[in-house]
């Protein structure tokens, strides 16, 4: 897979730079870092396919591993639909979603071959269901008036006639998929990938699933063996989907179709936040501190909305089409392109700047538990054959922690942080003595299938996610969290400033620490030796 050289994108930090960036919640701040500190940045934004809605039509017309779509519809057939959530774009799409025109072209062919048996199921799994209006975001209002509510919903993964049992892998785990899915004579998957760990076998047989399913691949155990789950090669999450996989094809066709984006995230007004510090001109500047002052005086609510306002600009880099397994070598090749980082050492000390923007709190707030999941979880993770910071070593994080939740859509995460984390932080623990009760909680199913709610299993997932991470670093310090109590109950150590926190790491590791800024958002994957 090609990468980029390193030397390019590690800079050595002198004593004339200027401050760095750090992403801090729904804002931003800028601080000074020791001499002879790795700043680490991202891959500028690769050029986007000239023609988009071309480039999609030649991957329907030449699949990998697969007839073109339009040999395998006839009049009668029974289509499903499949797409992924509002979890992928992060930010969300400027409008056209990429999904409304990969779908509007497979809808033309369908119509076209007399298919009238079409429904879209959006491949929530355990996450929340999307709204009217973010289904009409991602997919255009035409579509959306079309198909809505009868034939465009979400996946229910607790409805008790929705989903069906397909049987069970050679190492015993349970297939259990969405049963207009699995009854169909041809899915077609609509994917966006964005990182390694997307894709794949992680579409149907995972965003079509139920908790029966996903127990299996997201256990405490996997999880804190898997040796990075950004490692699909290596990664025994992913073999456990791959075998899932297996299972779905012996009983449905499956036609996968993914995409890839570039890293163009922010729009004209705040492109000063992929740009290099050294190359900040006078607008830049400006821009940086009028938007941080004016993020600053905006209540939280109102903050949040200002932050997420400005969809992002990206363009589609590639698409496939065809065999899951085929399209998807060739994902990883594109997302590879943009995102892979040759990184030559490990460090000691690992820096990031949070922000409030993950994939389970879209249009809420990052709780604390979605803070450990997106800093020692996601951001530790965006590594290949060895992690950033080597055993034992220290992670800073810039985020405002605050102890607040939305209960709209955390109802579960709010209690596993108040009534389960005071008992105990280990996974396994969690796991044995809670995670089923949760699971099975006819509250939190109801909140689940009729309001907004993630599934009641799903505070302990994110939390399983973040402990391959946990257990490899001696500690996490925060800097100047909001609630000092919601950063020390995940784990968390705390220091008042940037200074400090970097006086406690080198107390931890020596001080001659190797520091190393991993300067993200855009995503970045560091390859190691």
């Amino acid at each position: 897979m090609s990468r980029s050289n390193g030397s390019n994108n590690i800079h050595t930090v002198t004593a004339d730079d200027p401050p760095f960036l750090f992403h801090r919640g729904e804002g931003y701040t800028r601080h000074r870092l020791p001499v002879d500190s790795k700043v680490i940045y991202p891959n500028d934004p690769l050029e986007p396919v000239p023609d988009r809605r071309a480039a999609i039509e030649n991957a329907l017309d030449h699949p990998l591993g697969s007839d073109p779509l339009d040999a395998l519809l006839a009049p009668g057939m029974k289509v499903t639909i499949a797409f992924d959530d509002v979890s992928l774009p992060l930010p969300r799409m400027a409008k056209p979603d990429i999904r409304q025109t990969v779908v509007e072209i497979v809808l033309e062919r369908l119509d076209k071959a007399g298919v009238t048996d079409v429904e879209l199921i959006c491949a929530i799994c355990l996450h929340r269901r999307i709204t009217p209006a973010e289904m009409t975001h991602m997919l255009g209002k035409e579509i959306y008036r079309r198909f809505a509510p009868k034939k465009l919903y979400n996946h229910d993964a607790e409805d008790p006639e929705g989903n069906v049992d397909l049987g069970t892998t050679s190492t015993g785990e349970v297939v259990e998929i969405n049963r207009r899915a699995a009854e169909s004579d041809l899915i077609i998957y609509v994917n966006i990938n964005m990182v390694t760990m997307d894709g794949g076998h992680k579409s149907v047989p995972v965003g079509l699933a139920t908790y029966r399913s996903v127990a299996h691949h997201h256990s405490a155990n996997m999880l804190l063996h898997d040796s990075s789950y950004m490692d699909p090669p290596n990664s025994s999450f992913h073999r456990s989907c791959e075998r899932m996989g297996a299972v779905v094809a012996k009983h449905v066709k499956i036609f996968t179709i993914e995409t890839t984006l570039n890293g163009n995230l922010f729009s004209n007004l705040l492109g000063f936040l992929q740009r290099r510090e050294h190359a900040w001109n006078i607008l830049d500047r400006l821009n940086y501190h009028g938007s941080r002052i004016g993020l600053g005086l905006l209540s939280g609510t109102l903050r949040r909305k200002v932050y997420n306002a400005l969809p992002a600009p990206y363009g589609m880099t590639g698409v496939h089409a065809g065999d899951t397994e085929l399209v998807h070598q060739q994902t990883l090749i594109n997302v590879d392109r943009q995102h892979a980082v040759e990184v030559p050492e490990q460090f000691d000390v690992m820096l990031v700047g949070l922000p409030s923007i993950g994939p389970y709190n879209v249009d809420s707030v990052l709780n604390p538990i979605l803070v450990q999941c997106l800093s020692a979880g996601y951001f530790f993770n965006f590594y290949r054959n060895r992690p950033l910071v080597r055993r034992g070593g220290v992670m800073i994080v810039e985020h405002p922690v605050e102890n607040r939740f939305k209960m709209l859509h955390h109802p579960s995460y709010h209690d596993f942080f108040e009534d389960l984390l005071p008992q105990t932080r280990d996974p396994r623990e969690l796991e044995t003595r809670f995670e089923r009760s949760y699971a099975e909680n006819e509250r939190y199913i109801d909140l689940y299938r009729n309001s907004y709610a993630y599934h009641g299993v799903h505070p302990f997932y994110m939390w399983y996610w973040g402990a391959h991470g946990m257990a490899h670093l001696k500690k996490v310090i925060v800097v100047n969290p909001v609630s000092e109590l919601a950063a020390r109950r995940i784990g968390f150590e705390v220091a008042p400033s940037m200074d400090a926190a970097l006086s406690m790491a080198q107390d931890t590791v020596g001080p001659s620490a190797k520091i190393a800024y991993f300067h993200c958002p855009p995503v970045m994957m560091c390859h190691l030796p």
